[in-house]
């Protein structure tokens, strides 16, 4: 076994490095429990933590991009990255505060600028806008990209690939490049739909509900 602490968008050079190619390939894009609670980087809205957000000490935490974005640019990425509605009201209640510096602050504007009956009490004001600029921060989906462009190259012939997504953006890329791969012959679906968690395990594990897996392997 071989441990390494590295972006899963690194695979490809990581495996050429050791002249490696894989058997198995699974990326579960899920974002970890661990980190939410006990990183102390403000990943959840419910704990008063510095707002970072990021997985790497070398990303530009959320704090600053707040502040730099316009509330224009802020409103866009709040949308198209958390399918958030209310954006742009959200986006003109964030540019309005001087200075937010900690998750705990950031989610009081948000909850103070929707509805008091957001989403009819089923998710938390702050959600979507909490996961929007976590993507953003993290350059998920460019990442996400990146590793579904070197599939071919990762594995071996007979080599599985299996990606579980937790955001209908990802979803949507790991079906358009499976979907490609097998126009080109280069890949054999194993799923002709994405495989959802049942009733039972969505009950035992709530946050499972959203994840959808997706796996190919290499003719």
């Amino acid at each position: 076994m071989i441990l390494i602490c590295d972006n899963y968008a690194h695979a490809i050079k990581v495996l050429i490095e050791r002249e490696m190619k894989a058997d198995g390939l699974l990326l579960d894009l899920g974002f970890s429990t661990e980190q939410m609670e006990n990183s102390g980087r403000g990943f959840s809205f419910q704990k008063d933590e510095p707002l970072l957000m990021t997985y790497s000490r070398e990303s530009k935490p959320v704090a600053e991009i707040i502040k730099e974005k316009t509330e224009e640019e802020l409103a866009n990425i709040i949308f198209e990255l958390g399918g958030e509605r209310r954006s742009r009201k959200i986006a003109k209640a964030i540019k309005a505060e001087k200075r937010i510096t900690s998750s705990k602050q950031l989610a009081d504007v948000v909850s103070r600028a929707v509805s008091k009956n957001y989403e009819r009490g089923r998710i938390h004001p702050a959600t979507r806008t909490f996961q929007a600029l976590r993507i953003y921060a993290n350059d998920e989906l460019n990442n996400l990209e990146r590793a579904l462009k070197n599939i071919p190259q990762l594995l071996k012939t007979n080599g599985r690939a299996v990606i579980i997504s937790f955001h209908s953006l990802e979803d949507r890329l790991v079906k358009n490049y499976f979907r490609d791969y097998k126009k080109e012959k280069i890949v054999e679906v194993l799923t002709k739909k994405p495989i959802e968690p049942t009733r039972e395990e969505i009950k035992e594990n709530p946050k499972s509900r959203s994840a959808k897996l997706r796996a190919i392997k290499k003719i």
